[in-house]
């Protein structure tokens, strides 16, 4: 029997090597096609009006002097609009400044001084978000929602922003992994990096026009933006949105009315569902927990239809990125015959570096195999274990990041590599596993990388902190603060006042940390230390002895790391 998917794809993959050129094509060759609108239907666009639209737009920035090169920040929850204002950058030789939109004032400051942004789109829901400051320094601030200009320099209006065609290795957009401090790493892709990664998205599960994405996650964010926005834009296929938080009472009825076949998710989105309602519809039932011992091939069938049918009875394609997946929900998901795909990459790599391939069986626990057009080795392979770090070349890596060459020849080597620092293996079929971080890097519940550096920058400026650490512990933030001497008497004789003094302590660092971080930073605990930490010679914490300490003292290990 033919497969539906066969006898419907009649995409022909196209070789373009700038957003310009993408753009082009695909406004061309799917003029009347729908290209994006809201799940209830405001904010539509056909190819046709979309490109129509964006022409203006990009003529309207130029009459006041935003030419090729200028910067263009994006601050908004996903909309069809948030894709309009980045092609009117992008495809006209400017270059465009994503901001995930729970990122926090102190950072959304730090990202529009350091880019030196010219322009902002922003929501209303976010307008809290720009200070007075960078309101003052904008050229032009523009509601995205509708388009028009909330602040215009009309000294500006001269007319003069001249546009141009861009080359393949030329800035389309710099994305900020982070702002907390003003030391945000601001990833340079160029437009060949994405346009690479919607040929590798295309090789690794294909779609065509007639494909219905549900966008669910930030656009800001690489892995959404990338293999789900633009790759829908590529291939000529509906891109649409929520007007609201993927909260169940939103997504659900959204996945009925839509029926679609392409969803990204993080882990975190799946694993909910399957640990918040389907193992407690099992237990709750004697015949499903009889059934699970007994005759588990029926219960993994009957569940797996149920599940597809919540999700729109049409998906063909749910891809699953940005941390890793919990294994047993893994096994659950393939048991069903559900079609999920787990995926492996970093901002710094557009994203893709691994991928499960359509039609090639899965591995739990593995991010498939290596993408297409991509190299990838492992450095320092440990004999043992065969893992080693991950680094890899091709035209996904990055240019580098913005003002920072001393960061950058960090991670990125003369002949091109990529260093990764994350470990893993290969095995012999050619699967990647990732084991976990070479440093201390966090990484969030929507496969966000969390510097608990800056973080402890934030601490370390509060009245009264000494030094602080900062750790993940079973899924959440946890801040370990030495307090200076004079403010916290670990030796005085009343004890109740002790308490009431550190609680008051804790609590006030709790709040400030919290207001002064985007929401994927804030820490879920304080506790305090009596001793200073243990440093290395450089005065650096050595971290590895504070991984299960709950304040007063550090585990007790030896000189090697190794517990006593």
């Amino acid at each position: 029997m033919k497969s539906p998917y066969k006898a419907r794809n009649r995409f022909r993959e196209v070789n373009n090597t700038t957003l310009q050129r993408v753009y082009e094509y695909s406004t061309t060759k799917y003029v009347k096609r729908p290209a994006s609108q809201f799940v209830d239907g405001t904010q539509a666009y056909t190819y046709g009006s979309f490109r129509h639209a964006c022409d203006q737009l990009s003529q309207r920035m130029s009459r006041f002097g935003i030419r090729a090169g200028d910067k263009v920040a994006i601050l908004s929850q996903s909309m069809p609009n948030w894709t309009l204002a980045f092609f009117a950058t992008t495809a006209f030789g400017r270059v465009s400044i994503p901001i995930l939109p729970d990122s926090s004032e102190n950072e959304v400051t730090n990202i529009l001084n350091h880019s030196e942004s010219k322009v902002i789109f922003i929501s209303q829901r976010l307008k809290h978000k720009l200070s007075q400051e960078c309101f003052d320094k904008m050229t032009l601030v523009i509601d995205i929602e509708t388009l028009e200009f909330i602040k215009k320099d009309d000294e500006a209006f001269q007319c003069d922003g001249w546009v141009k065609e861009p080359n393949p290795d030329d800035l389309a957009c710099i994305i900020y992994t982070s702002g907390t401090t003003g030391n945000a790493k601001g990833v340079m892709l160029s437009h060949r990096n994405i346009c690479h990664n919607l040929r590798a998205s295309y090789k690794a599960q294909p779609s065509d026009k007639n494909d219905r994405f549900l966008s669910i996650l930030p656009i800001a964010h690489a892995y959404e933006m990338n293999v789900s926005t633009m790759y829908s834009f590529y291939v000529g296929a509906c891109t649409y949105y929520l007007p609201k938080p993927p909260t169940p009472s939103i997504l659900l009825p959204a996945m009925k009315k839509v029926r679609p076949t392409t969803i990204l998710s993080v882990p975190l989105v799946i694993e909910k569902v399957y640990k918040g309602s389907i193992l407690p519809t099992i237990k709750g039932s004697r015949v499903l927990t009889w059934m699970d011992q007994k005759l588990p091939f029926l219960l993994h069938w009957l569940i797996g239809g149920r599940l597809k049918k919540t999700f729109g009875g049409k998906l063909r394609f749910f891809g699953i990125g940005g941390s890793k997946l919990d294994p047993s929900v893994e096994q659950f998901l393939k048991d069903c015959k559900f079609p999920y795909a787990v995926g492996y990459g970093l901002t710094e790599t557009a994203p893709l570096v691994a991928n499960v391939i359509e039609k090639k069986r899965k591995k739990v626990g593995s991010t498939g195999v290596v993408s297409w057009g991509v190299e990838v080795r492992l450095d320092n392979v440990d004999p043992n274990t065969g893992e080693g770090e991950i680094v890899c070349r091709g035209d996904n890596v990055m240019l580098g990041y913005y003002k920072d060459p001393e960061r950058t020849k960090q991670v990125l080597d003369d002949q091109g590599w990529f260093h990764t620092n994350d470990v893993g293996y290969i095995d012999k079929d050619g699967y990647v596993f990732i084991k976990g971080r070479l440093n201390n890097t966090i990484l969030g519940p929507s496969g966000e990388n969390i510097y608990p550096e800056e973080i402890e920058t934030v601490i370390n400026d509060i009245e009264g902190v000494n030094e602080s650490l900062v750790m993940e512990r079973d899924g959440k933030l946890v801040a370990l603060v030495k307090f200076d001497d004079n403010v916290l008497d670990w030796n005085q004789a009343n004890e109740d006042k002790f308490f009431e003094e550190l609680e008051a302590r804790k609590k006030a660092v709790l709040d400030f940390v919290n207001r002064a971080v985007g929401k994927n930073s804030k820490i879920s605990e304080v506790n305090a230390m009596k001793e200073p930490f243990e440093k290395t010679a450089t005065q650096k914490i050595r971290r590895f002895l504070y991984k299960k300490s709950r304040g007063d003292e550090p585990d007790k290990r030896d000189s090697a790391g190794k517990k006593k």
